[in-house]
């Protein structure tokens, strides 16, 4: 498969009033791409879009304002830029939600939530758009997991749950698509300074003393800045790699599980005891790109 050519190219992408959505549209923008960026955040999105248009005039630039937990209004948001995008070449599918809690400690309806989010929104854009990037030569197709859709610490049931997930059906995506020539990447950030700590719910079952410390505890391993996430997704995008790993905050902890899948965060724990980056705690919040 030849390498992803930017320039000229239609690129979607979700969650890009801040972050690495943001960052990704930027760089897209630098590289020659037109964008439909989508959002939940009119302000932080359309703040974007300006900056964007102000920097690169030439671009084509289109917005959506859309709540992606909404599975009616993201099915009308997909047909409206279906209509308007009939040829799209890169699709990121990027917006991710947390939820602070152990299993016993949310509700149901918490649950489904995120999962709604950061799964079923992700099959549904990319279900209604893979016509569009099947009519697009050398396209290719970008769905953000996390640290957490490598390894399940406690307290992310929810969120792990929905990024293992976005995994595996971007791998059974990846294989199914490749005789499209059709180019599929698994995204997994380690610790990203986004806001999805500030979006992040809190399951019911949790105190605000218990959700601090631990969101306090855990932002101190948010060192990667989301620009420098966009530019090694944006790499791995141009040599269609079918798997990304961002940081040694994902790669140490993806290696771990490799070796030792049943006994992992019992080291992790370890590690973090003695001042060595490891996943969040039970009642914070996890690492991934955010709306």
């Amino acid at each position: 498969m030849q390498r992803f050519d930017f320039a000229g190219a239609t690129a979607v992408v979700t969650g890009a009033a801040s972050g690495i959505g943001a960052a990704l549209a930027h760089a897209l923008a630098g590289r020659g791409s037109d964008l439909v960026l989508l959002d939940r955040d009119a302000e932080r999105l359309d703040a974007v879009a300006a900056e964007i248009r102000a920097e690169y005039p030439d671009r084509h630039l289109h917005t959506y304002l859309v709540d992606l937990a909404d599975a009616a209004a993201t099915a009308r948001v997909a047909a409206e830029i279906g209509q308007r995008h009939p040829r799209i070449r890169l699709l990121v599918n990027n917006a991710g939600v947390g939820l602070g809690g152990r299993f016993d400690q949310v509700t149901y309806d918490e649950f489904s939530w995120v999962i709604d989010i950061n799964f079923r929104a992700v099959v549904q854009l990319t279900h209604a758009l893979l016509p569009m990037l099947k009519a697009e030569p050398g396209a290719h197709l970008v769905n953000v997991s996390s640290l957490f859709g490598l390894i399940a610490p406690a307290g992310q049931t929810a969120y792990s749950a929905s990024k293992f997930a976005v995994r595996g059906f971007t791998e059974a995506l990846r294989h199914e698509l490749v005789d499209d020539g059709i180019g599929v990447t698994s995204v997994h950030p380690g610790g990203i300074r986004t806001r999805i700590t500030e979006n992040a719910r809190i399951g019911s079952g949790v105190s605000h003393e218990e959700y601090a410390a631990g969101r306090a505890q855990f932002e101190k391993l948010l060192t990667i800045a989301p620009a420098r996430a966009a530019e090694v997704i944006l790499r791995g995008v141009q040599r269609r790699r079918g798997r990304v790993l961002i940081g040694w905050s994902a790669k140490l902890p993806d290696l771990l599980a490799r070796v030792l899948p049943a006994s992992y965060n019992r080291l992790l724990v370890t590690g973090l005891n003695r001042g060595v980056a490891r996943p969040a705690p039970p009642a914070s919040v996890p690492s991934t790109t955010s709306t």
